[in-house]
């Protein structure tokens, strides 16, 4: 035993520096470009600085000048608004698609490729193929809506009141794969024989859905919601190529403001101040959710 000890030993410590090698660039990547700009952005939202010159710190007044910004309260209100409507329309469809596709129906495959493809697909490229569907005078959906007698469709982007639902039209069916797809394997480990006991008692289709199927994915629909929050909060690139942020203002985003603030006007500690903002309000929504799990979630 004695003589292989040193052996063993040995080859832990190959295999500990075999992984830290393989680590290494990762645990580099992250602290350079997520930790250190984390904890830099941190301190810069209690300076004034344009980029150039010097560093002036200001304390508390970046984030006393929110409250008294209108551009931020539109901006805030536009994000709580696309959240709203995005992620329960989102997961909703996500899990009716996925209880389809889990019956069995026939080419299911190739179902479930169309459905996951748009979340693969460059956002740019998405966005710009639906600026042509959404076309007021040549795009599709205005020119069926117009043969079928409405004489006057939507202006969808470049009306104030429908730009923002446009948008989220476009993020749902872009995000709609990605949620399938985790939806999909919450439901395939479901054990059937549940699902036979209920066919025994004489439970129907709706009644499963609601006592089985819902109950046991809500620990998926626990993670799917937290995850869809946070990725309404950081929707950026498909309001920045639909409607750069207009019209008017009625797109303005939290993170679209910031990136017009850093930018676009170069006032560094004001943006971060609104990320640090943005920060903490998707934390307390993320921790109220927390909170709430221990009613409707079934581990």
């Amino acid at each position: 035993m004695k003589p292989g000890k040193p052996k063993k030993s040995t080859t832990i410590r190959r295999n500990r520096i075999t992984a830290y090698t393989f680590l290494l660039p990762n645990i580099i990547g992250f602290l350079l470009f997520i930790l250190v700009p984390v904890i830099a952005s941190f301190f810069m939202s209690f300076t004034s600085w344009n980029g150039f010159g010097n560093i002036e710190f200001i304390g508390l007044d970046n984030y006393v000048q929110l409250l008294k910004d209108e551009n931020f309260k539109i901006s805030f209100l536009n994000s709580i608004l696309f959240m709203v409507i995005s992620v329960p329309v989102t997961l909703f469809l996500s899990v009716l698609i996925a209880v389809i596709l889990n019956q069995g129906v026939r080419f299911v495959k190739v179902f479930r490729t169309a459905v996951f493809l748009p979340y693969v697909t460059a956002t740019i490229a998405v966005a710009a193929v639906w600026q042509l569907i959404f076309n007021p005078t040549m795009g599709p959906i205005n020119g069926m809506l117009m043969k079928f007698g409405i004489d006057q469709p939507p202006g969808w982007l470049s009306s104030p009141s429908w730009a923002l639902i446009s948008v989220s039209i476009v993020y749902i069916w872009h995000s709609i794969g990605y949620y399938m797809v985790l939806f999909l394997a919450g439901l395939q480990s479901i054990p059937d024989y549940l699902y036979e006991a209920a066919d025994l008692d004489g439970a129907g289709p709706i009644s499963k859905f609601f006592k089985i199927t819902l109950p046991m994915l809500s620990p998926v629909l626990f993670f799917t919601t937290i995850i869809g929050v946070i990725n309404s909060f950081k929707v950026f690139d498909l309001i920045y190529v639909l409607t750069g942020g207009g019209p008017g203002r009625s797109t303005h985003v939290l993170v679209y403001d910031i990136y017009n603030s850093a930018f676009k006007q170069f006032e560094y500690g004001y943006a971060s101040a609104m990320a640090y903002v943005l920060f903490l309000l998707i934390l307390l929504i993320s921790i109220i959710q927390f909170m709430g799990q221990k009613k409707w979630v079934n581990y």
